[in-house]
């Protein structure tokens, strides 16, 4: 091999491992900032929870270095698809209709969903113990689906956080909310403001609505999925994943 071919097949090499390094180094990660635990924005505007750091550590376990984008959840699917973010950590339920958009990991965790109301309510998961009455949801959401499919008669105030659907629990304008019982555990009854609130009726995760845990969203065709999948039983069997769930929750958030 003359030294001028040598020469370009090692930039060539040199090239494709530095186009590798990028791919590998750099990804935007699309949270949302407005689901505590999961995820939430502080007075300094940094966005923590949960969901951030299982995406710190899923990136770290890729060997990838990625930025936080904060998104609103209405937009969170279509900031991936015109590839404003790589992937998505915002506790997004792997669902049917979702995954004819997106791909998924593997779930990062499940939970079910429940309702709360003002503790001492004479309601009832039922249409006819929900009947005249307003149910708090988070709009575009697995539960303004499951709420539209079981409860089709019961009327609903649809919000594009959950935040602004525990102010108007607060305020009386919706007599109960429906979202993932952690997160309203979590991030409204256990704090300041939820007491007086409780949980009521039973708790759901009715497939069709509910999927099968939240996953990580990547772009279809994307082979993050698998990486993330990859990532997410790395840490778990590393032990990472125990110290980062006991920081938010005294369970096993994982589910079965």
């Amino acid at each position: 091999m003359s030294r001028k071919t040598l020469a370009g097949a090692l930039a060539a090499a040199a090239l494709a491992l530095s186009a590798q390094a990028a791919a590998a180094e750099d990804l935007k990660i699309c949270v949302e900032g407005a689901y505590p635990p999961f995820s939430e924005t502080t007075a300094s505007g940094e966005v923590v929870g949960f969901d951030i750091d299982m995406a710190n550590a899923m990136c770290a376990a890729m060997g990838a270095t990625c930025e936080m984008v904060k998104t609103d959840w209405d937009g969170i699917i279509p900031a991936l698809i015109e590839r404003k973010c790589d992937a998505i950590v915002a506790s997004m339920s792997i669902t049917p209709d979702r995954a004819q958009v997106i791909d998924f990991s593997a779930k990062y965790y499940n939970t079910p969903a429940a309702f709360v109301a003002k503790e001492g309510t004479e309601m009832t998961t039922t249409p006819e113990g929900l009947e005249g009455k307003t149910v708090g949801v988070q709009r575009g959401t697995i539960h303004q689906q499951f709420m539209e499919g079981e409860f089709p008669e019961v009327e609903l105030k649809l919000y594009g956080t959950q935040d602004e659907a525990y102010l108007d629990l607060q305020s009386g304008r919706v007599d109960a909310l429906v979202a993932d019982s952690i997160a309203m555990d979590e991030g409204f009854l256990k704090t300041d403001a939820g007491q007086g609130y409780a949980f009521f009726g039973d708790t759901y995760s009715i497939p069709k609505y509910h999927g099968e845990g939240a996953g990580v969203g990547v772009r279809k065709g994307s082979d993050l999925a698998q990486k993330f999948t990859d990532a997410i039983a790395k840490i778990r069997e590393s032990g990472e994943y125990d110290e980062i769930q006991k920081k938010y929750f005294d369970f096993d958030v994982y589910g079965g």
